[in-house]
């Protein structure tokens, strides 16, 4: 496993599965699931509804500003650059 992902499966919340990690957030009302996909170098949105059964992916313009941020930090924090948070795929 590369360092940065063992990184960041120690920040809060983080755990790593193979070649990705995956982080679960609560908003207001919204649950979100990231994933950052370590030989992509993508991160990607999971909007999770009901019991968590169900997650559909949501474009970044969907995900709350703090939220996202967070993730940035985190990233920045495990030694992983930023700005892959805002990559398209």
């Amino acid at each position: 496993m590369d360092d940065t992902l063992s990184e960041l499966g120690e920040q809060d919340g983080w755990k790593v599965d193979g070649f990705a990690a995956r982080v679960h957030y609560r908003g207001a009302d919204d649950y979100y699931s990231i994933e950052y996909y370590h030989p992509s170098q993508c991160v990607l949105y999971w909007k999770v509804k009901g019991d968590g059964d169900v997650a559909v992916p949501v474009g970044r313009g969907t995900v709350p500003g703090p939220l996202r941020e967070r993730v940035r930090m985190d990233l920045t924090e495990a030694g992983i650059d930023p700005d892959v948070e805002s990559r398209s795929l």
